[in-house]
């Protein structure tokens, strides 16, 4: 687990700048806040420099409201970015007190909520077309319960769409993203694979 996880999820991440650049418009965050937890993939449009300050514009607001909901995150992150590359992001903000995930994505940031029954249908998150900082589309999320041990993934467009694998055995979210990234990387562009499992520790 990372030295900034917070006690509600264990996570990893695992993230590959395309070849020739030397930054990477792919970012991620996770940042704890009262009684919960905001988990995002931001990808700059394009890649190297400009998608990468695009990108970081968009993480330094969510870090600095994590704690709003899902749609306000998005929507000061239109604001933010104007005049920037622009990004298409997904995000899940974890509620500890009900036991709940609300998310949503505007572009191409795919993600999926395995359960951590098998044979209990994965759900995928509700993307919106459009650009955050350029067209903003109208906004909904959705909001679905959680349970320990249920896993989510986020992964940008530089990861091919068939990577929904559920963990294999004791797999941990660190070991489970370095695979995603090496198995499905297109390798034509940046790359990010961002794996969280709630613990569901009560507050």
């Amino acid at each position: 687990m990372p030295n900034n996880a917070c006690s509600l999820l264990d996570w990893g991440v695992a993230t590959k700048k395309l070849a020739g650049q030397t930054v990477s418009g792919d970012l991620h965050l996770v940042e704890p806040f009262a009684n919960g937890v905001l988990v995002a993939v931001v990808d700059g449009l394009g890649h190297g420099l400009d998608a990468s300050v695009a990108a970081r514009a968009a993480v330094t607001t969510l870090k600095t409201h994590a704690g709003l909901s899902v749609l306000d995150l998005i929507r000061l992150c239109h604001e933010a970015l104007h005049g920037t590359r622009s990004v298409v992001m997904s995000l899940a903000s974890f509620d500890a007190v009900n036991a709940t995930m609300t998310w949503l994505g505007v572009g191409n940031v795919e993600g999926v909520l395995l359960p951590r029954e098998a044979d209990t249908p994965a759900e995928s998150v509700l993307l919106r077309g459009g650009v955050v900082g350029y067209h903003l589309p109208p906004l909904r999320a959705s909001v679905v319960p959680v349970h320990p041990g249920d896993t989510l993934i986020f992964a940008t467009d530089g990861i091919r769409s068939d990577f929904r694998t559920r963990p294999a055995g004791n797999e941990t979210p660190q070991q489970l993203a370095d695979r995603l990234l090496a198995q499905f990387n297109r390798g034509n562009d940046d790359a990010l694979v961002l794996v969280a499992r709630w613990q569901g520790n009560a507050i």
